[in-house]
């Protein structure tokens, strides 16, 4: 009897393991991105549908308001409906793993298969969490300091990597109102003002937290950041300043240096109408592209292997996700959809990762050939020569925030946004308190920050 039920039986099992097999690939899986222009939208819905096309499984692109992704993630993790997969900002890698929201052994699971050394140490390192990592690094991009090589070479100065470098500049660039040194941020209330200081304080290694929460700012260290900050904007024109300024002066070829984003790159070669270069009468010229160099890693006299102030970009697998497909289009989209996931805005998104055991540079060079611009297009290795294009790409390798290796980002962001350290800054710059007074100060206000 048992032998002609065999075959059934066999069959049955068969069957009941291939259904197994494809119970474990969802046919349907969520991608929560912020990334929600129409044009960007496309882009990676044009990457999930070649997901799909070597897959089988169906990804679902919902965009997402960044405001709007810590609390719309909280909710979503209490009602036990998070989506599979989402893009999200360096500020909540660490908080979301150590809430539950994200499952970081199967972010680790995605480096470790990628290949850990062909990430950007930097972006790994910044979502460390108790030796794996948080979420899986996607892009990113470094402040730069922005300067005219043009003007640098022909009065025989170094490029302005730190701030002895930029001071010895301003000695020989400087002079007004034809050539201001430097475009520093004064204006108290921009966020702008903070991204540029936490630079300047990072480059000469100094924190105001540390493992436990609120550090003192060391005296000696802070006052030679105060010193340098007060030079760079004794060098830069009156006012209240802040990116709109840095960028129109220096368009229009009155500032040998100042500290941008990367998204200036594209206005820099006179690919977008709304920020045209006025250093002479074509707006659309590359000219002033060809005049400039930028440096990413800074440093101060404290710290002289100096840091890149970078901002970093993550696919975060969550605790609800189905961990397999969700891997798997991780995977995917940071291997044979890499490039496609960069294209979605080139200037702004640098790869974290650079190529493949096989070719490590691979990604690199597909990144320098996507084309940049807004009314006009260009690769960025058309516009910029292949040293320039390392240096951009090579921040994210010692790229640092506040907080981050203490595991102290969140505090440090609240420091940051309660804007003292710009207030204290700028009374010293306007020579109303002392180096030790605005030290003091500085200590003082932040201690109260919680």
């Amino acid at each position: 009897m048992s032998r002609h039920f065999a075959p059934k039986l066999l069959m049955s099992t068969s069957l009941a393991l291939a259904l197994t097999a494809m119970s474990v690939q969802a046919d349907t899986i969520r991608f929560w991105t912020t990334e929600e222009q129409p044009e960007r939208l496309a882009k990676q819905q044009e990457m999930a549908a070649q997901f799909k096309s070597a897959t089988g499984t169906t990804v679902e692109v919902i965009p997402v308001t960044e405001s709007d992704l810590g609390t719309r993630a909280t909710a979503a993790y209490a009602a036990g409906d998070l989506p599979d997969v989402i893009y999200h900002t360096l500020q909540y890698a660490l908080p979301w793993a150590e809430a539950g929201i994200l499952d970081t052994e199967a972010a680790a699971e995605v480096v470790a298969d990628l290949g850990v050394d062909t990430f950007a140490p930097g972006a790994v390192a910044m979502a460390d969490f108790n030796g794996e990592v948080a979420s899986v690094p996607v892009d990113g991009w470094t402040q730069m300091v922005v300067y005219r090589k043009d003007l640098f070479d022909a009065a025989g100065l170094a490029a302005p990597s730190s701030y002895a470098d930029v001071l010895a500049a301003l000695e020989k660039l400087h002079n007004p109102p034809e050539m201001y040194g430097f475009v520093a941020a004064t204006k108290v209330d921009e966020n702008f003002m903070s991204q540029v200081l936490e630079h300047v304080f990072l480059a000469n290694g100094v924190s105001p937290v540390g493992a436990d929460g609120f550090q003192p700012l060391d005296e000696a260290k802070t006052t030679e950041v105060l010193d340098f900050y007060k030079a760079i904007s004794k060098a830069s024109p009156p006012g209240e300043l802040y990116w709109k300024q840095s960028r129109e002066l220096y368009f229009a070829g009155k500032a040998a240096m100042i500290i941008w984003s990367p998204f200036i790159l594209d206005e820099l070669a006179g690919l977008r109408d709304s920020a045209p270069p006025t250093i002479n009468e074509d707006p659309t010229s590359n000219a002033l592209a060809g005049m400039t160099g930028i440096v990413t890693n800074f440093s101060g006299p404290s710290n002289p292997d100096g840091a890149a102030w970078g901002d970093v970009r993550y696919f975060g697998i969550t605790s609800d996700a189905d961990t397999d497909a969700a891997m798997d289009f991780v995977k995917y989209a940071m291997d044979e959809g890499y490039t496609q996931t960069l294209s979605i805005a080139p200037e702004g998104k640098f790869p974290v990762r650079r190529g493949t055991a096989d070719n490590p540079t691979a990604f690199s060079e597909a990144w320098a050939k996507l084309p940049v611009g807004v009314d006009r297009k260009a690769p960025l290795g058309e516009l910029y020569d292949q040293a320039m294009i390392d240096e951009i790409v090579g921040g994210l390798d010692v790229a640092q925030r506040w907080g981050v290796a203490e595991g102290q980002l969140s505090l440090a962001s609240k420091i940051i946004n309660s804007q003292a350290i710009n207030r204290i800054v700028r009374q010293y710059i306007d020579d109303e308190i002392d180096a030790a007074g605005a030290v003091a100060a500085m200590n003082d206000a932040l201690a109260k920050v919680q």
